[in-house]
């Protein structure tokens, strides 16, 4: 360890295998077993290794890691803006959990000190690996700012809610916030990314900023330019043009008006066009395939039974269906400035 360096813990707060060249794997935040190689993503930007003592489960997650990993990371790229870095990730059982409670991990928020990625296993639910993959890569992208603190944190957990498709919704924290009295991190952000209420009100409040109509990528730039001693209040007047005296203010009353919160996108920001705009190619590409099928048999008059019958032969025979990795040049550099390194661990809620 680094002296002076801490980890980025991420929790919850209350293809194929190609194992003829196995790349040595990196030192680890926390793990201290032997490292699987499992493979690498078509791009040649994640590497994926799994603690061999997960059995086949294990094993299937870090697969499907592999076969997901290019589509996270293209739908990353277009939030940030980036097409730099190359991560490793180890897939095990992250606080001796196997659900994904154990949440995710890594050191520096950059592609320098923070590439050795640690993921808690999720047997047979794959997709929150990759939402947990998510998380931590964003972290990468925020060019040394932000991960240590409320605001990134918040950041990182709505581009795994959007990214991931919602797979970590048991990680809420906003429910938690309003219970607590609703206290104002919008004026002031919170120099850690471990406290439930200082997260819940940015998840809050950057699902009120998208229902208006601002993008998860305008919002993820706006605020890494922000930096760490950004505040939501300006970055509410950047996107607005309003002052950021009103922010807080403007928030609460639209908080006031939902009568309660229960979950982490209380505003259904989350569901806006912009942020649909990071599905995967292929599920937009199948989507629009199905619905040319039904409404060329609703044209031609054939019955309901008739017309499920065909968007079946037709999700069985579309190659789009088998989700082909996104290929994309590999880019060798790295961010020149490489941030002291924070705790970036999500822990799951009402753990410390």
């Amino acid at each position: 360890m680094q002296a002076g360096v801490k980890k980025h813990p991420l929790k919850r707060m209350p293809a194929g295998m190609h194992r003829d060249a196995a790349p040595p794997p990196p030192p680890w935040p926390s793990y201290t077993g032997t490292a699987q190689y499992v493979g690498t993503s078509p791009s040649g930007r994640v590497t994926v290794y799994v603690d061999p003592t997960l059995g086949q489960q294990g094993l299937q997650n870090a697969q499907d890691l592999v076969d997901d990993a290019d589509r996270v990371v293209a739908a990353n790229d277009a939030i940030f803006g980036t097409t730099e870095g190359s991560v490793s990730v180890i897939i095990f059982a992250l606080g001796g959990a196997t659900d994904g409670t154990g949440g995710a991990d890594h050191w520096g928020c950059d592609f320098v000190s923070g590439a050795a990625i640690e993921v808690c296993a999720s047997f047979g639910n794959s997709a929150r690996v990759s939402a947990l993959f998510e998380a931590e890569l964003s972290e990468c992208c925020m060019n040394g700012n932000l991960c240590g603190v409320s605001t990134g944190e918040a950041l990182s957990r709505w581009c795994a809610a959007v990214i991931g498709n919602n797979a970590l919704s048991d990680f809420t924290t906003a429910p938690t916030w309003y219970q607590d009295g609703a206290p104002d991190y919008v004026n002031n952000t919170d120099p850690t990314d471990q406290q439930i209420d200082s997260t819940g009100c940015g998840m809050a409040f950057l699902s009120w900023l998208m229902s208006q109509g601002h993008g998860l990528d305008t919002i993820a730039k706006a605020m890494v330019s922000l930096g760490d001693s950004g505040t939501l209040a300006q970055l509410y007047a950047d996107l607005t043009g309003d002052s950021a005296s009103n922010a807080f203010p403007s928030f609460m009353a639209a908080v006031q008006a939902l009568g309660g919160i229960n979950n982490d996108d209380p505003f259904g920001g989350g569901s806006q066009p912009a942020q649909l705009a990071h599905l995967a190619p292929w599920t937009v590409t199948l989507a629009g395939k199905v619905f040319g099928v039904i409404l060329g048999d609703i044209a031609a008059g054939k019955t309901p039974n008739q017309i499920v019958a065909n968007v079946r032969a037709n999700l069985v025979s579309s190659p789009v269906a088998r989700r082909p990795g996104v290929s994309f040049g590999k880019e060798n550099g790295a961010p020149a400035g490489a941030c002291s390194v924070k705790s970036r661990r999500l822990r799951p809620t009402g753990q410390t």
